[in-house]
């Protein structure tokens, strides 16, 4: 009898210490869980895993992340959105025309847009102060920069008068088309327009040295970014001046850029995920359209080409690359 009790008691002791071990093998499924959708800029997604750490997030701790990456692939996006759709993740973090993937495969799960260019253009919202649904972010600038870059190269290489704008084929309405149309009007340049399939990359190029082209400008998307060191190498190829819409391009060897710094957006994405996570709706948080802005020239690449830049230009450079 005693044996038995004792029996009994071991096998108590045995469950209630195994208690608080199933418990803790369970806190992981407890985590919020973020999805991150991945166009091909793994590097940016970096810059957003820092902004969780400086709030205080630590992958495995207190948070779960869930990365599926194109790998600069548009044919595989929405495949990969319907994957991480069906996981429920708490929100989902993306970039560009990602987003629609996403809003097709769930328009429910809480979507942050690390960065867009023109939010409303691109119908993910019809107000930045009264975001649509369960879509919010940051919208740049980038339309409103075309001008800009444009008088960079004018500026840079007087006697550039044809420009090949170079635009990522599978983008729908973009006001950054029409935006350097204006422009190049106003400033007296020819422009090109050369619609470019990622599988062709080359052909571009060919195309913008046939149309006698003096020099390229790369138009944002999130696809070419994902492509940035073949794009850089071509245009260096070509020995065409290139300006692009961020400094990613130029870190790869290209010429020079000019627009949003895209890590510090991806950081301050972390905020909105934070917030979402903490409880609030994705309409409660407005739409962002942050306004740093840098100039980065690689003078390494410049040699290369045998171009000289100008000291008055190299007095507003916020980076020199040598």
């Amino acid at each position: 009898m005693m044996i038995a009790r004792a029996g009994a008691l071991l096998a108590l002791a045995i469950t209630l210490l195994a208690t608080p071990l199933a418990v803790g093998a369970q806190q992981p499924d407890k985590m919020p869980l973020v999805g991150i959708l991945d166009n091909g800029v793994p590097r940016l997604f970096t810059a957003f895993r820092e902004g969780l750490r400086e709030l205080g997030y630590v992958e495995g701790q207190n948070i779960r992340l869930e990365v599926k990456s194109a790998q600069g692939r548009p044919d595989l996006i929405q495949g990969l959105a319907a994957d991480l759709v069906a996981l429920k993740p708490d929100v989902i973090v993306t970039i560009g025309i990602a987003v629609r993937a996403v809003r097709r495969a769930s328009p429910t799960i809480p979507i942050v847009v690390a960065a867009t260019t023109d939010a409303v253009a691109q119908g993910f919202t019809s107000s930045l102060a009264r975001p649509a649904d369960n879509i919010t972010g940051q919208s740049f600038l980038n339309t409103e920069l075309s001008a800009k870059r444009l008088e960079l190269l004018k500026d840079t290489f007087p006697r550039v008068r044809r420009i090949a704008m170079l635009v990522y084929a599978g983008s729908g309405p973009s006001r950054d088309v029409t935006e350097t149309q204006t422009a190049a009007q106003r400033l007296g340049l020819h422009l090109q327009r050369v619609d470019v399939r990622l599988e062709d990359l080359a052909r571009a190029f060919s195309d913008a040295k046939h149309g006698r082209a003096d020099a390229v400008d790369v138009l944002a998307s999130a696809w070419f970014n994902a492509h940035r060191d073949r794009i850089a190498e071509l245009a260096a190829q070509s020995g065409l001046p290139a300006i692009y819409e961020s400094r990613d391009y130029v870190d790869a060897g290209g010429l020079m850029s000019y627009g949003q710094i895209l890590a510090a957006l991806f950081r301050r994405a972390a905020i909105y995920v934070h917030k979402i996570l903490m409880g609030a709706k994705p309409d409660s948080l407005p739409w962002e359209q942050p306004a740093q802005f840098e100039l980065v020239i690689n003078l390494k690449t410049a040699k290369a080409l045998g171009l000289t830049i100008p000291p008055a230009v190299l007095l507003r450079v916020d980076q020199v690359i040598e």
